[in-house]
């Protein structure tokens, strides 16, 4: 958890009750313990992530051993929780392993699918508010988020070989795989940064609607997800969208400028019910 205050996610962590806190502690593990294994694992990483399947089996067989599984097995339990979307995330690193480019925004949105959404259908069912409507507005702000992160790390995501941004999108502004390993952000790559920002930026708002439709702490964890992507957003947006030499951390100020609002509720938009 100690990484968790440079993300985008649990960023109101610290004001939540223990009971809470520890179950999206323990999510937060999971997901933690996973990227590590697809990202910076050192040895065979799909060898590592067949051992963290072999967890999963080992944890829905109820008789957890790592450290990260025995602290999600009260979670799992109290809740009822489905494996599909510890599946979904795990689906998503062995795809890193193979692939890296996406020709387009539809194909990199089945990515998200995989890599940020299931997180938020875990939070909200330990936070016993896991409805129809609060799932789609969720899967738009995880996956908003997740384009998030693929902006404040694309000049470490292309010195790993991997490339988030959509490949119509770079040949659309006249980007190059080059482009991402520059010390600061060219001209015509701050302009799909900035495509990319409204873009990303319509999905997290999705998150007014469902922090306004939340009730108690599982409102101000969602308020602070939101925030905090909402946040970042404007760091980008504040560094003229150079984020590979640019400040791209969102900062405290920024973050309580959005927190307290959406969680008062007073930036509500009227969201459609799901069909």
């Amino acid at each position: 958890m100690a990484r968790a205050g440079h993300e985008n996610f649990p960023v109101a962590l610290r004001a939540l009750p223990d009971g809470l806190r520890r179950h999206l502690q323990a999510i937060y593990g999971y997901a933690r313990l996973t990227d590590n294994l697809g990202d910076e694992y050192p040895g065979d990483r799909l060898a590592a992530l067949d051992w963290l399947e072999q967890q999963l089996d080992k944890l829905f067989a109820g008789n957890a051993s790592h450290p990260v599984f025995r602290a999600l097995l009260p979670t799992v339990e109290a809740f009822g929780l489905s494996r599909t979307p510890f599946d979904r995330l795990l689906a998503a690193n062995r795809m890193d392993q193979h692939k890296k480019s996406y020709a387009n925004w539809d194909e990199l949105m089945e990515y998200c699918r995989l890599s940020a959404n299931p997180v938020g259908h875990l939070v909200l069912a330990v936070s016993e508010a896991a409805t129809d409507d609060r799932l789609a507005a969720s899967d738009a702000v995880c996956s908003g988020l997740q384009v998030l992160e693929h902006l404040q790390d694309l000049g470490e995501d292309a010195r790993a070989g991997r490339i988030y941004m959509p490949a119509d999108d770079m040949e659309r502004f006249g980007c190059t795989p080059g482009d991402l390993l520059a010390p600061t952000t060219g001209e015509r790559l701050r302009r799909l940064v900035a495509h990319q920002v409204g873009r990303t930026r319509g999905m997290i708002e999705e998150g007014r609607w469902l922090v306004a439709s939340l009730r108690g702490y599982p409102r101000l964890a969602v308020a602070g997800f939101v925030a905090g992507g909402l946040a970042g957003l404007d760091a980008i947006s504040a560094a003229r969208f150079d984020v590979l030499g640019g400040n791209r951390q969102a900062g405290d100020l920024r973050l309580i400028r959005w927190l307290v609002p959406l969680y008062l509720g007073s930036v509500v938009r009227r969201r459609r019910p799901a069909r």
